[in-house]
């Protein structure tokens, strides 16, 4: 028999009036198995976390948590990004929570996982990973953007697990020691990995969006990867380092080139080498800069040390800000 523990799903929300209810019934299933076999108790929540959506999305979440004492909701008092919703939702929950899932509204991943996850932390693991076991669903510029990205991460030495986003469970324990990470530039895939505590994997056929439009368009993908990268290495200023040595370098070798020529008598005047080398220089100095200036950035954001979110209303207990 399984000591009985307190589970909370949070799931972040943003514009998902479309999909709620459905997210609800099925969530509420998969709790109503578990309680039933004994692996969690009966207090055991879905924590909906409104992430400042101005569609039905809240009164829906108000509507759900008086209907059903399982449902609770915090609404957040702006949008302030999906990993913020994400730690707003894990902050509250693990107040009184043994074990902690986060999922997506959207239903793409497999809620029958949850059941696995469940059964991985009562055999003494503090993280259990939601891991596509195929990207069959996805494009094929997707997938090769999305294996790209996890090699880069990889290739930069940030620890991350490769077809996993942020679907998993991880133990009071875990989420305790997670929110001891002052950072505001939050990327859990890799902040997880940074606490340490037995973990392992489940595998799951991810599925098709039940409703709705997606939120990570290509140019918010993009953004996201790169917030990842240079939050979590300094790869990127020791190429520009590199860069910068190897261009002085073919520099060096172009004027000599060019000396020796002139005194061999076969230098030739014209303007399109030198633009050449302008243009050349003047892109990589200007790439060079943005990305030095993408880490000021994260240090000017990090010193104001403002809050990573703010709840407005939460019908799970106390107020809080972090």
């Amino acid at each position: 028999m399984f000591k009985t523990n307190k589970l909370a799903i949070v799931v972040p929300c943003y514009f998902e009036e479309e999909v709620l209810p459905e997210t609800t019934g099925r969530l509420l299933k998969i709790l109503e198995i578990l309680i039933s076999s004994h692996k969690i108790d009966d207090t055991s929540v879905i924590l909906f976390v409104n992430d400042g959506s101005t569609d039905a999305t809240w009164p829906i979440i108000e509507k759900l948590s008086k209907e059903n004492k399982h449902v609770k909701g915090i609404n957040l008092s702006k949008n302030f990004g999906h990993q913020a919703a994400v730690l707003a939702g894990l902050t509250v929950a693990s107040k009184d929570s043994d074990m902690i899932i986060s999922i997506d509204a959207d239903l793409q991943d497999d809620v029958n996982a949850i059941i696995k996850m469940v059964d991985e932390y009562h055999k003494g693991f503090d993280v259990v990973y939601g891991v596509r076991d195929n990207r069959d669903t996805d494009t094929f510029f997707k997938k090769t953007t999305a294996k790209a990205f996890y090699k880069m991460m990889t290739l930069f030495g940030a620890k991350t697990v490769e077809n996993h986003a942020d679907f998993r469970l991880m133990s009071q324990r875990v989420v305790e020691k997670l929110l001891d990470f002052p950072e505001e530039n939050i990327f859990l895939r890799g902040m997880v990995t940074l606490v340490g505590y037995p973990s392992t994997s489940v595998y799951y056929k991810r599925n098709e969006r039940f409703a709705g439009e997606s939120k990570y368009p290509l140019k918010k993908m993009i953004s996201f990867a790169f917030d990842g990268i240079t939050s979590f290495s300094n790869a990127p200023l020791k190429w520009i380092m590199g860069l910068g040595i190897v261009t002085t370098m073919f520099a060096l070798c172009f004027v000599l080139y060019a000396v020796i020529q002139h005194f061999r008598g076969d230098s030739t005047e014209g303007w399109s080498s030198i633009v050449g080398s302008i243009w050349l220089l003047g892109g990589v100095q200007l790439v060079s800069v943005a990305v030095i200036g993408q880490y000021i950035g994260k240090i000017f954001t990090e010193v104001k040390k403002r809050p990573r979110f703010i709840i407005q209303d939460n019908l799970y207990g106390d107020g809080n800000q972090l």
